[in-house]
Formats: C-alpha cells, sequence, structure tokens
C-alpha cells in the first residue's frame, strides 16, 4: 500500500525527489543502493525515466528513512490510533517477524536488501517491514521461476493479467510502462504461442502455465510457512487479513487497479 500513500509522495518530495512515480521506485530499490535494473517486468524504458537521475536527488539512505516515516504516517491514518494500539497487530507482528526467520538471503537480492535495514521497534512498523520482507522473498523466487521457463516480461505480466487475479489491463499497461503498440505486439506473440486466445482470455495451456508458475513459486516459498508452522500461519493469515481489509476500506488503493483487491501482490 506504501507506493500509493500520499505520505510517501509527501515525504520523498521534501528531500529532494520529482513528483510521480519516482518515490516508489526509488524507495523500493533504495535498500539496494544505486541499482535500477531489478525489477522484471516493468519497461526498460520507463525506469530510464527515474534513474540514476533519483540518485543525484536524494541519497538511497534518505529514501530509505522517508519511506520508513511515510510508511508509519500512512499506516497510522489507514489503520487508526485504536488498532494500532492493539494486543492483535502486536500479535500480528510477532508472528510475521518469526516468518520471515524462517527467509534466507542467499540468490534473492531484493530480499537481501531489505533483510540488511534492521527491524523497527514499534510493532506497526515491524509488521510492515516482516510483509515486506516476505514480500520480496517471495517475488524473487517468482523472478527466478520466469527466467528459469524462458518468459519475458512483457509475456509474464500479460498472462498474470490475463487470470483476473491481478491487475486490471489498463492499470497493468500504465503501471509497468508499457505502451499500447507495445503491449499488443507482445499479446499477438503470446496468442501465437498459444497461451491466450483472441479475446485476451487464458487457453488450458496458459491456464496450466500460470498453475505451475504458481505452484513452482510457493514451493519456493515455503520455509518462512515452514518455519511458522501450522497454527501460528492460518492466526497470522486471519489478523493479517482484518488489516489488509480495514487498509482497503480506509482508501488506500485507487479504483481500477486490481481486478481482485485480495490479490494485493506484485
Amino acid at each position: 500500500m506504501i507506493n500509493f500513500t500520499p505520505e510517501l509522495q509527501d515525504t520523498l518530495t521534501g528531500i529532494g525527489l520529482r513528483p510521480g512515480r519516482m518515490p516508489a521506485f526509488a524507495s523500493r530499490i533504495a535498500p539496494l543502493g544505486a541499482v535500477a535494473g531489478i525489477f522484471y517486468t516493468f519497461n526498460p524504458e520507463l525506469m530510464g525515466r527515474f534513474f540514476p537521475r533519483a540518485w543525484t536527488l536524494a541519497s538511497p539512505e534518505d529514501i530509505v528513512a522517508g519511506r520508513l516515516t511515510a510508511v508509519d504516517v500512512s499506516l497510522r491514518r489507514l489503520l487508526g490510533a485504536e488498532t494500532i494500539a492493539s494486543a492483535e497487530l502486536a500479535e500480528a507482528a510477532a508472528l510475521a517477524r518469526e516468518a520471515a526467520g524462517g527467509c534466507f538471503a542467499a540468490g534473492r537480492p531484493m530480499y537481501a536488501a531489505q533483510e540488511a535495514l534492521g527491524w523497527p521497534e514499534e510493532p506497526h512498523l515491524a509488521l510492515w517491514h516482516a510483509a515486506t520482507l516476505l514480500r520480496e522473498f517471495r517475488g524473487d523466487g517468482h523472478v527466478a521461476v520466469l527466467v528459469s521457463k524462458g518468459l519475458d516480461p512483457l509475456t509474464a505480466l500479460i498472462t498474470h493479467t490475463a487470470t483476473g487475479s491481478g491487475f486490471f489491463e489498463p492499470a497493468a499497461k500504465l503501471l509497468r510502462g508499457w505502451s499500447d503498440e507495445q503491449w499488443a505486439e507482445a499479446q499477438r506473440k503470446v496468442q501465437d504461442q498459444g497461451l491466450i486466445d483472441e479475446s485476451g482470455a487464458l487457453t488450458d495451456r496458459g491456464t496450466a502455465l500460470r498453475q505451475e508458475l504458481e505452484d513452482a513459486t510457493n514451493r519456493l516459498t515455503e520455509r518462512p510457512w515452514q518455519t511458522l508452522g501450522t497454527e501460528k500461519a492460518d492466526r497470522l493469515h486471519d489478523l493479517a487479513e482484518g488489516f489488509a481489509k480495514q487498509i482497503v476500506a480506509a482508501g488506500a488503493y485507487p479504483d481500477g487497479i486490481f481486478a481482485d483487491q485480495h490479490f494485493i501482490d506484485s
């Protein structure tokens, strides 16, 4: 949710970044230092608009600190003081931190960068940090699966959008920086591969591929949840789902972004 909040814009433009997409990109990459080529499904032309210029406007260290400030302010706004101070949120933070302890940095660059930042003390910030670690751990594994299957970025994005469980198509193109012409050309190639039909819906082959990708990603992401155990994982799921619904209901996400609000992932 942090990438969509006004707090991130206000905080990072306040230290020198330009308004718009730059704060979201720079704050996610900043733990890695001045590196820009790590995002798999983003158009390199889009990333080139912001990097390396972002690092001439503010340092990665200042951007990391600014992001945490924005997380603090935005979560207090979206969840409210009562939830922030609740025993349930503190419990979720402890469980999520325990799960994150099952992650490992080897071969996981986005996770490794976040892990190196250390843990915030306040429960709502610790919960956000744990969620970020778990997200990036899974994301690194997912990229490894996509690469192993030889899927180029647009094929991966188009087939994922066609599942109806991620972005709406216009949002996918806008947020990932692909033009209508680039998208249409890639769609034709994906159709030629037999993964989507003329309407853009997944074929049986495309559905099987997406299931294979998700299953393989899940296998690469089992360790945190094995570390936590079934009972604690179920408890964390129930607690986190409640917080997520509260955040969505508070208007954290613009309309027209996600086809399925239960699927808020990379």
